[in-house]
């Protein structure tokens, strides 16, 4: 534990829904939800105004449509966050070099390393700054929470929220842990939860009162020495400048289970485009290509193939999953695919290229495909692939429900197919984006970060001065655009 409160948690508010509400004018003060707008999609994020109906993250769209039929739902535009995202990360580094991303929209900062805080008042005064900054930059609130040790400046950004600040004192760590619920630490999820209950164990204070041999009994050695120095205060973790990406991927969840077996092949070229675009975005390339297939029955299958070096081209990517897919029996249906890439490095191997080549020169020429490269690994029946978004951190089900299509990758008008929350451009009346879409007709309402609601109006959905268009940069000094 530190002597001074110089380590920093910063929490974005409600992120991906505030971004949408600087956004769109119209939606300010509105109920936002953001994530898969399908039968099957999850709620990634929603604004607080949505919160007070019950809406939360992870809950299944169906779900939160009931509890809030009027609120706006809009898909996911990850470009634009993660571009949100480099300016508020770009200000914390200006403070310190020791700045460990956990995701998108929350990191921790070593202030102290940084020079600019060594006791409480410092600290204050600069999250207060920073707060300030991050406002002028991208028209956004952030919570910031300031202690001696990582855990306890996360609780304390938590209870700062929104839009606050909280200053945890070195000494009255356990005084201030005592009374919150023992959900409020790190690893005590629904079921540890539950089985501390029945031993009447429900707030931190009991639980360090419970003593470290009886918390050992009950859950176990490792669990329970790590809760009573937990319920204590005691967290000795560093700040960590660097938590590198360990995989990339993409994946969706189809409102009808796809039965054509062309159609899914599609779906996985898809999805290996978009993966390749993620890992590129990211400076990396990897040697193992990993598909996930969620059939019918809700089995989940995982199939690997590792290369002879790291590439990042989209052919080798998309040949790969498409020999993967061959070995998975999609006989009954498929509800959700999933194409990744691990053993990241930031090379890629020439020779992979090469292959790509001869790949397509034998199948011009009617020879067939080649053998996979060597080293090829087997067909590998495993739990499941990581839901992960590269080092993003994107929530798991955010970027899927949408019936198959892309949401949040700029292409929300292929096939003329527009999703809820898509930029647009008319070619009459400017930039807006797509409140809703059906019958042949979609609705769209004109504004943009910055002005006043605009109007709306509706078009065929073929309309040839309609047209897909990338996100305009937010209001602010920062001017954050992708």
């Amino acid at each position: 534990m530190r002597a001074a409160p110089t380590i920093m948690h910063l929490d974005m508010d409600a992120f991906y829904a505030s971004v949408e509400q600087a956004s769109k004018p119209s939606l300010r003060g509105k109920a936002v939800i953001v994530g898969g707008l399908g039968p099957r999609g999850v709620v990634a994020t929603c604004s607080y105004e949505a919160r007070r109906f019950g809406v939360h993250s992870a809950m299944p769209t169906a779900q939160a449509r009931r509890l809030c039929p009027n609120g706006a739902y809009l898909i996911p535009r990850f470009g634009l966050y993660r571009a949100v995202s480099d300016t508020v990360m770009a200000l914390l580094r200006e403070l310190s070099p020791l700045v460990e991303p956990l995701s998108l929209d929350e990191a921790f900062v070593d202030l102290e390393a940084g020079g600019v805080a060594f006791d409480a008042e410092s600290a204050r005064a600069v999250g207060e700054r920073l707060r300030a900054d991050i406002m002028a930059a991208t028209g956004l609130s952030g919570s910031v929470g300031l202690a001696g040790s990582k855990m306890l400046a996360k609780v304390a950004s938590e209870e700062a929220k929104p839009a606050g600040l909280l200053l945890i004192e070195v000494g009255t760590e356990r005084a201030h842990l005592a009374p919150m619920s023992v959900r409020t630490l790190p690893g005590v999820g629904p079921a540890t939860g539950e089985h501390l209950r029945r031993a009447g164990i429900t707030t931190v204070g009991e639980l360090a009162a419970a003593g470290e041999d009886e918390l050992v009994r009950m859950v176990g050695r490792s669990h329970g020495v790590g809760l009573y120095r937990m319920a204590r205060g005691v967290d000795e973790r560093p700040v960590v400048a660097e938590r590198d990406a360990k995989s990339v991927s993409v994946e969706d969840t189809f409102d009808v289970d796809l039965h054509d077996r062309v159609r899914i092949r599609g779906e996985v070229q898809r999805l290996a485009d978009r993966c390749v675009r993620r890992l590129r975005e990211s400076g990396h390339s990897g040697r193992t290509i990993v598909l996930k297939v969620r059939r019918y029955d809700f089995s989940t299958l995982t199939r690997s193939e590792t290369l002879r070096g790291p590439t990042d081209d989209p052919a080798v990517v998309g040949e790969a999953a498409a020999r993967l897919l061959e070995s998975v029996d999609t006989t009954g249906g498929v509800r959700l695919l999933g194409v990744g890439v691990t053993g990241l490095a930031d090379y890629t191997q020439e020779d992979l290229f090469a292959f790509a080549l001869a790949a397509d020169a034998l199948a011009a020429a009617g020879e067939g495909e080649p053998a996979g490269p060597d080293g090829v690994g087997g067909a590998e029946e495993t739990g499941a692939v990581a839901d992960a978004e590269g080092s993003a951190g994107a929530p798991a089900g955010a970027d899927s429900g949408d019936g198959g299509g892309p949401p949040g990758e700029g292409d929300a008008g292929a096939g003329r197919q527009w999703h809820a929350g898509s930029d647009v451009r008319h070619a009459v009346y400017g930039p807006g984006w797509v409140q809703g879409s059906g019958v042949g007709r979609v609705t769209v309402r004109f504004e943009e970060p910055g002005s006043e609601p605009g109007r709306v109006r509706t078009f065929r959905v073929d309309d040839p001065e309609l047209e897909p268009s990338d996100p305009l940069p937010l209001v602010g000094t920062g001017g954050v655009t992708c």
